[in-house]
């Protein structure tokens, strides 16, 4: 990855469309804005956030609305990789850029999912710092198979 597709990386983290925007595809980045906005509100995502920092887990448990906040990690990973996608065009393996950001979404999800039950190490996570756990092995089974698949694919 290059210098640029690093920088967009990690303003898309912070903001789902600031990458976009800092790549000049200005209608991608506002859309991508406008939607992170509507999930945030409607999924009383920022509440939750707050709750959990907190420390009161079962509250944010309560505060989020989980209709909506399973179209998060999907709008995330997928503006992220868009971004460092146009950063990146000329880069070897490009095309398998997406498996990391793929699977975190995948992954992410399913965490969503059991966030309300299941534990690690006798503690409740909850729906915003489980989900977080499970980025880890997303991008690790990512860049396993991105690995597979440029080994055995040529």
């Amino acid at each position: 990855m290059n210098k640029d597709a690093i920088e967009r990386l990690f303003w898309s983290i912070a903001f789902p469309g600031f990458g976009q925007l800092l790549n000049r595809k200005y209608v991608k980045g506002i859309l991508f804005i406008f939607l992170e906005f509507t999930v945030n509100v409607f999924a009383n995502f920022n509440s939750a956030i707050m709750s959990s920092f907190q420390g009161d887990i079962q509250k944010s448990i309560e505060q989020l609305n989980f209709q909506w906040i399973m179209f998060y990690p999907c709008l995330y990973f997928f503006s992220m990789w868009d971004a460092v996608k146009d950063a990146n065009k000329e880069s070897e393996n490009s095309n398998l850029l997406f498996l990391p950001f793929v699977f975190s979404a995948y992954f992410v999800t399913v965490g969503v999912m059991y966030s309300t039950k299941l534990e690690i190490f006798g503690v409740l996570l909850g729906p915003i710092f489980l989900p977080m756990v499970f980025v880890i092995p997303g991008v690790l089974i990512g860049l396993m198979i991105k690995k597979i698949i440029v080994k055995f694919g040529k």
